[in-house]
């Protein structure tokens, strides 16, 4: 477990981070995100004793890091965004050094065998960390913080350089690493973040600017509560049956996907669930339903609001929708392409 009270670092003048304070839960995963000089690094680097606090404190299993940093930092495995390694050694040599530096009372040959396993490195294990690609660096330095089996890890951009494959198999240790440690995950993958994390925490100018589930964030700060669905059938009779469903407020029937085939942008009354009562007016009149989804934010388009503000009034994924929607109207791309070279240009 992990307890944040009150902590802050002072730069001279500039405060990297306020008076912050949260709380990560034996066997929780958690993303811990923020535009950079937000003050995430800092904070990771104080809960793993890289750095003093100016004032407040971090506990690591109830022990202030700061009061006995050695006993505190032994519940640690800390994967920093680049990995400290001592790139002439062979793998089978640095993770012995990492496991006598760390004072591991594991049997030495199985544990070490067990952890290459776990993240995938027993067929380098013989060859000189330099000689690596990026990918198998990162898996390596991956490998150094599992070393004890530390109840907490600490992991800073744990996929960086990894294939698709390899983030993939990463993620699902991650969520397997988490059914028995307690995790603090940094990525500027958002959509990492999302798949793996129970709860976020978005620090932004040095304070908690978010701290909940993705679920929540979505409910607390989206106030749209829209469906789109793509209906073939008769545009003008859907619309009239879509209208009449009870907590709908208005549908839109303007964006043509296929010939004949429409997109209907539904907005619903908050908290109302027309799905169930859409299909079977829809089946009722032999229509097909070829699409149905929400239009709710995705933890990037929550990250954007809470960091950028107001100011953010369309995200990627609605530009996207915007060029889309355009090219359709034109009968021609022409008109997303104009925009990409405009965006290359700035």
């Amino acid at each position: 477990m992990i307890e944040v009270k009150n902590l802050t670092k002072q730069y001279g003048q500039k405060r990297a981070v306020d008076n912050i304070s949260f709380t990560v839960n034996d066997g929780e995963i958690l993303g811990f995100l923020g535009p950079n000089g937000a003050g995430k690094s800092t904070t990771m680097n104080m809960l793993t004793g890289y750095i003093s606090s100016t004032s407040g404190q971090a506990l690591i299993n109830g022990v202030d890091i700061l009061d006995d940093p050695m006993k505190a930092k032994r519940d640690i495995g800390y994967l920093p965004e680049i990995p400290p390694l001592y790139l002439d050694m062979t793998v089978r040599e640095y993770l012995n050094f990492v496991y006598d530096l760390k004072k591991c009372k594991l049997p030495r040959k199985a544990h070490l065998e067990d952890v290459c396993e776990l993240v995938k490195i027993t067929d380098v294990y013989d060859r000189i960390i330099r000689n690596l690609s990026k990918g198998y660096k990162q898996r390596v330095g991956l490998a150094q913080a599992l070393i004890g089996n530390p109840p907490i890890l600490i992991l800073d951009e744990p996929t960086v350089g990894l294939d698709p494959k390899q983030i993939i198999e990463i993620r699902s240790l991650i969520k397997k690493l988490g059914k028995k440690h307690t995790v603090i995950l940094s990525s500027h993958i958002l959509s990492e973040i999302q798949a793996v994390c129970d709860h976020v925490i978005i620090i932004n100018k040095g304070k908690i600017a978010a701290n909940d589930t993705t679920e929540n964030l979505t409910k607390n700060i989206s106030t749209d509560s829209r469906l789109i669905a793509r209906i073939d059938g008769n545009r003008e009779e859907i619309l009239k049956v879509i209208k009449n469903i009870p907590g709908v407020i208005s549908v839109l029937g303007d964006m043509e996907r296929e010939p004949g085939i429409f997109d209907y942008e539904i907005e619903v009354r908050e908290g109302c669930d027309i799905r169930r009562e859409l299909f079977k007016r829809i089946v009722a009149r032999n229509w097909v339903i070829l699409g149905l989804r929400s239009t709710e934010m995705s933890l990037e388009d929550i990250f954007l609001k809470i960091t950028m503000g107001d100011s953010v009034n369309i995200t990627v994924k609605h530009a996207n929708e915007a060029l889309e929607n355009s090219a359709e109207i034109n009968g021609t791309d022409n008109a997303a392409e104009e925009v990409s070279g405009k965006e290359d240009e700035e």
